[in-house]
């Protein structure tokens, strides 16, 4: 089969870090643009992020920078996650890759005006771009294959109570992805909790010995302190590569087509969203929900990506 064309919309964070790599670095995917989102750290942050992961990944494409707030004009860096840089922990080289002149929502219109074949877009940020584009380019949704996004949650929070931090950062722009009418897949903290670091991952990276493990290494290690401080998870979930991992092998997760919409105006519950698992609403299924993760699938397929990463250099 033909490799898979996406494009990867992020907010590098250190599980964006690791879904570039998974995204680039495996055969039945081809890779060919990275934009960026406000959202584990600011615009500026973020875009610097991914130009350093691209490099120590060893990457020639395009990278866009996105949207530096929110539809209505909220920012917010989750600093207690991901650190000052939203990248803390491990030194990553110097940017080597130059900045596209192009916005990420026109980067994104290039691409799939250039692409022979349909194109997968990955969200594993806010929704900004990706809801901008639609609204910005309506005549090229038929270009779009199908949206992936890491966001929500079937039941509980991490931002607040019931609101994941990608949807709260954007609720908005999350709607208007809900309402697109394309081909839709929602990675949400029910299955993202299920892709783990555990010490038999971190004893598996360290046998790697090489440049690259070392650094994921120093960045997961950062990762798993601030959850264990924030949640009281010592093992962190590596949300969005799970959002990478289910185009090459569906089988990874196990996923329920239901409606999902997202709360505009709860006071307590605004970004949360609604997954209706038992058709209580009677609404049309607009949505695949990833529930269950196949934990040694995922693993190998991140861990065969870190080696050929470091092979490449």
């Amino acid at each position: 089969m033909k490799p898979i064309p996406l494009i990867l919309d992020c907010d590098p964070g250190h599980d964006d870090a690791l879904a570039i790599i998974l995204a680039a670095h495996n055969p039945a995917l081809r890779l060919i643009g990275i934009t960026t989102v406000s959202g584990n750290g600011g615009i500026k942050k973020v875009t610097l992020n991914a130009r350093r992961v691209a490099t120590l990944a060893n990457l020639n494409l395009p990278i866009a920078e996105g949207s530096g707030k929110s539809i209505l004009g909220a920012v917010e860096e989750a600093t207690d996650i991901h650190g000052e840089s939203a990248l803390d922990g491990a030194e990553l080289p110097e940017a080597k890759i130059e900045l596209s002149e192009l916005h990420a929502v026109d980067l994104i219109a290039k691409l799939l005006k250039e692409s022979t074949e349909k194109v997968t877009i990955v969200a594993t940020g806010p929704l900004t771009n990706v809801a901008l584009f639609l609204k910005m380019y309506p005549q090229l949704k038929e270009n779009v294959r199908e949206i992936v996004f890491m966001g929500g949650s079937a039941t509980r929070g991490n931002r607040t109570p019931y609101a994941e931090f990608n949807i709260w950062m954007d609720p908005e722009a999350a709607d208007v992805v809900l309402r697109s009418g394309l081909p839709l897949t929602m990675c949400g903290l029910d299955v993202t909790h299920q892709a783990l670091v555990t010490p038999e991952i971190f004893a598996r990276l360290e046998k790697m010995g090489t440049q690259v493990s070392r650094t994921i290494i120093g960045l997961l290690k950062f990762f798993a302190k601030t959850y264990d401080e924030v949640f009281e998870i010592p093992d962190p979930p590596l949300h969005d590569p799970v959002a990478v991992a289910l185009l090459i092998d569906r089988s990874v997760v196990r996923t329920k087509k239901v409606n999902v919409q997202v709360e505009l105006i709860g006071s307590l519950t605004r970004g949360a969203t609604v997954v209706d698992l038992h058709n209580r609403l009677g609404e049309q299924a607009n949505c695949e929900v990833a529930l269950e993760l196949d934990f040694e699938l995922f693993w190998k397929m991140m861990l065969e990506a870190i080696e050929k990463s470091a092979a490449t250099k």
